[in-house]
């Protein structure tokens, strides 16, 4: 039985309830979201050989407390981190280090921020130097797949009818989608109810209403679904070592449609980016 709440009189811890978010709380989840989407923009020109993802880290870590906000990462669970650096294989969560980006990697960086109590929650995938045909193309794939997500969020839809746009079309592009991770509620708390599966049914799932906010954030494989998390308790990757890639957009549910907090305001939406 799903409920729904108003989520300024519900509690603050995720107690498996979905909250419904009004016209004010959009305003803040907007200023979150646009903050998340100028990081990434500009992050843009670390995305390069020789570069390390500390040095990624550290840029985004600074751009946060520049920015007056607080990277939601760092110190989340254990994750010393402000942010993951997921490389070709590495499926999400990835740790920044001293390992330098090699030309040809795809990289996936994920930033979440709290911003005056609102979280933004974002990712994009970077092309690092000279990439493969095939790396570019699951890239494309990935971003597509996102985009068609996001097309079935509206009032009456279901998180089923978003799962299966993913799905069926990642599928006819002959790549897999992973089913281990997800996408999430998120507002005044970073992982809220409910989960977004990047796959299933049309019309199963929790029906969509308007105030509802969440992540999509699809991770698309080239080669099989499975994956696996190595013993540092963080970093997920592919089992069979084929790459990965992943876009993630926080959308609202409006009356008529959604909103997509997280657009780049440089309309730097997929690599390859222009600087």
């Amino acid at each position: 039985m799903v409920t729904y709440v108003d989520a300024a009189t519900a509690p603050l811890k995720n107690t498996g309830v979905i909250r419904l978010y009004g016209a004010e709380a959009f305003e803040g989840l907007r200023k979150a979201g646009r903050f998340a989407a100028e990081c990434l923009d500009a992050v843009v020109p670390l995305a390069r050989p020789g570069v390390t993802t500390q040095e990624i880290d550290d840029f985004v870590h600074d751009f946060a407390l520049k920015g007056g906000a607080l990277p939601a990462t760092l110190n989340y669970r254990g994750y010393n981190k402000s942010v993951c650096t997921s490389i070709n294989h590495v499926v999400c969560h990835g740790i920044p280090d001293d390992r330098p980006l090699k030309d040809g990697d795809i990289v996936n960086i994920d930033v979440t921020f709290v911003v005056d109590g609102w979280h933004g929650d974002s990712s994009r995938m970077y092309l690092v130097g000279d990439v493969k045909r095939a790396a570019a193309r699951l890239v494309d794939v990935t971003y597509e797949s996102l985009l068609r997500g996001i097309a079935e969020v509206r009032p009456g839809n279901t998180t089923g009818d978003i799962g299966h746009a993913i799905q069926t079309y990642v599928e006819s592009e002959r790549c897999s989608v992973v089913r281990d991770f997800c996408g999430h509620g998120i507002g005044l708390l970073f992982h809220d109810t409910p989960n977004i599966l990047h796959y299933g049914e049309p019309g199963t799932g929790v029906e969509l209403r308007p105030g509802m906010v969440f992540t999509i954030e699809p991770m698309v494989n080239l080669g099989r679904p499975a994956v696996k998390v190595l013993s540092d308790g963080w970093t997920a990757v592919t089992r069979d070592r084929s790459l990965s890639a992943q876009f993630e957009h926080m959308v609202g549910v409006t009356e008529t449609g959604c909103e997509v907090f997280t657009l780049s305001p440089k309309g730097l939406h997929k690599p390859p980016y222009a600087i």
